[in-house]
């Protein structure tokens, strides 16, 4: 069985464990809104609602994004990933609105608590298991550099702060006997969930349009300097994009002019495939190769170049801005 296999599997468990926990963990914090009548209570049980749907989604996104790439998606089916954390986003900024709604009605009717203390003692024991899920997801979601996981880690997250968060405001309302607290917690969870949702939509909505990931850039960046090889003179035109976990990197390879067409090819595709293994990335590297030209003599690490106009002068270590630029006509 192979690693890409191995980690695959490792993915769905992951989504699984995410969608039936969600579930236990919406039954608890459903449970402590019945028992306590708390309008912040309520604002967090409704956003476990978007838990659940959002892991539901999640699983099936990490499972159609593991499908091999062919000939209608040539390269592979990881912008499902993307759509789902994007889709998740949208989930939380509606619950951002139910919530705020609830919110304005507690004002507005004000707020019957029954049993609060045994609610909160539920909802507080809900908050550390979702902690913990979070935080689990989060970590795991980057080692097997799934967006839509990572992304469902974050939610879960920011879930467990929600639920300190009203946990707090309803132990202030005990000691202090103001009921409003209630509703106005209940309103913070609705601001920060619609901040959370807005993220996440922006973020996921970047990567479907492919935009330019910097970090991405220069991992690869860094990987390609820790590999090259002399004849490895300069890069530039380089272009990256994420299409769920894997990247897809293109670049121009400037390589001494005199080299054979096949010893030039050969170089530069095992430098793309080194760089990969270096920098730990999923993913592919297509070259273009372009022959030196002796416009890069003061930079070139070829000692015994017999075409060189001038001798090596500045340092040819790979920076962002050269690589990015285009190169030389």
């Amino acid at each position: 069985m192979s690693a890409e296999h191995v980690e695959q599997k490792s993915r769905i468990r992951l989504a699984l464990l995410s969608a039936i926990a969600g579930t236990i963990l919406l039954g608890l914090k459903y449970l402590s809104y019945v028992l306590s009548g708390s309008v912040a209570l309520k604002s967090d049980a409704i956003e476990s609602i978007v838990n659940v749907v959002a892991a539901l989604f999640a699983l099936g996104a990490v499972v159609f994004a593991g499908k091999p790439a062919d000939k209608e998606h040539p390269y592979g089916h990881g912008k499902i990933e993307h759509f789902s954390a994007a889709f998740e986003g949208g989930l939380i900024s509606l619950a951002a609105v139910f919530i705020l709604l609830e919110a304005a009605k507690g004002f507005i009717y004000g707020v019957e608590f029954k049993d609060l203390g045994k609610g909160l003692a539920v909802n507080l024991f809900a908050g550390a298991l979702n902690g913990v899920l979070g935080w689990y997801m989060l970590r795991e979601g980057r080692r097997t550099r799934s967006r839509a996981l990572e992304a469902d880690g974050h939610h879960i997250l920011s879930d467990f702060w929600t639920t300190v968060g009203i946990a707090v405001g309803l132990i202030a309302v005990k000691l202090t006997g103001f009921k409003w607290l209630d509703p106005f917690m209940a309103g913070v969870v609705g601001l920060l969930l619609a901040r959370t949702g807005f993220r996440l939509v922006k973020e996921s909505s970047q990567a479907l349009l492919d935009m330019e990931d910097p970090e991405v850039l220069g991992k690869v960046l860094e990987a390609m300097n820790r590999v090259r090889t002399l004849d490895i003179i300069a890069l530039h035109e380089m272009r990256t994009f994420r299409s769920g976990r894997y990247t897809h990197v293109d670049v121009h390879i400037v390589v001494p002019e005199y080299y054979p067409v096949r010893q030039a090819h050969d170089l530069c595709e095992e430098f793309g495939k080194r760089a990969l293994v270096e920098g730990n990335i999923e993913g592919e590297v297509h070259t273009h190769v372009d022959p030196c030209g002796r416009m890069y003599c003061d930079r070139c690490p070829v000692a015994d170049c017999a075409i060189r106009l001038a001798p090596k002068s500045v340092d040819g270590t790979f920076i962002l801005k050269e690589a990015t630029a285009l190169g030389p006509a």
